[in-house]
């Protein structure tokens, strides 16, 4: 399968395509439940990884090994990876898109940061000059065979948001991302400058843009939209309140006979789907 090509071909599609962060196999498979798209969330990879926030410590080979890990078992779905800088070297950036390829990936995103880098949404946010960063994106597109590749910016001057955003257009890359728009007129401006090239918006709860809706994002001229962290955030919240309902009931664990509850035969369940999906359709036996 062509995955960057099938990738392409729902952005293409009326609507806004929506692409899920999992964080690890378990969120993914419960987000498999509900969504054929993955965004392979930085932020949300170095917090369940490596216990650290989203600054830069993610080092490429986990990444690649996570996305070795998740093609098999979602055969079908998108997954749509944040490769932040690119690890700093253009010739790294152009290996990882190699590896990711070739591991299954359907696209990446390629932001213009330099380091120390930040989550799009974070203060302190420090630019490449453009010139150096559209020498990375080139370098990337050319290793490219049909990998989609997402061109993001996080400039947060106002005419640098533009003018990086319009040079973005201009290139080969696939899907432009404006990260950290902090309002609905910023989405109109950015959309006036791309043109025809589909554009990306990425939601994160407690982030600096608008909580918008898909048919609100659709009617803004958006394309394509990462959710980073519902999976992370809603992780977190559950296991606190698992935690404390433990201890206020004296280390007596949750009924699961009525079903409300998740245990061991509903885990399973869930798990036991990613074997069948790896397992290649039967043909049928003539007769």
């Amino acid at each position: 399968m062509r995955h960057g090509t099938a990738l392409r071909k729902d952005i293409a599609a009326p609507g806004t395509t929506p692409l899920i962060g999992i964080y690890d196999m378990y969120s993914a498979s419960i987000a498999a439940q509900h969504y054929n798209g993955f965004f392979v969330s930085g932020f949300g990879f170095a917090a369940s990884h490596y216990g650290l926030p989203d600054i830069g410590f993610i080092a490429w080979p986990d990444m690649v090994g996570f996305v070795e890990r998740l093609r098999p078992a979602f055969p079908g779905h998108h997954l749509l990876v944040d490769i932040d800088d690119g690890y700093v070297d253009p010739e790294v950036a152009c290996h990882v898109v190699r590896r990711l390829e070739r591991a299954g990936a359907s696209g990446v995103i390629l932001e213009d940061q330099q380091r120390p880098r930040r989550c799009g949404h974070a203060d302190g946010k420090i630019v490449l000059p453009l010139d150096t960063y559209l020498n990375k994106l080139e370098q990337v597109l050319a290793a490219r065979e049909d990998l989609l590749v997402v061109a993001r910016t996080d400039a947060t001057e106002e005419k640098e948001i533009l003018r990086r955003a319009a040079a973005l257009a201009e290139t080969d890359a696939d899907v432009v991302l404006v990260d950290g728009v902090r309002s609905t007129e910023w989405i109109r401006k950015v959309r006036s400058v791309i043109g025809d090239k589909p554009l990306l918006f990425n939601q994160i709860a407690g982030g600096k843009s608008p909580r918008l809706s898909l048919s609100e994002l659709t009617e803004f001229g958006v394309d394509v939209a990462i959710y980073s962290t519902p999976c992370l955030f809603a992780a977190h919240r559950a296991i606190d309140d698992a935690l404390t309902a433990l201890k206020k009931d004296d280390g007596r664990l949750p009924d699961t006979s009525g079903g409300d509850e998740i245990g061991v035969a509903g885990s399973t369940r869930l798990l036991e789907r990613n074997i069948g999906r790896q397992r290649p359709a039967r043909q049928a036996v003539p007769a």
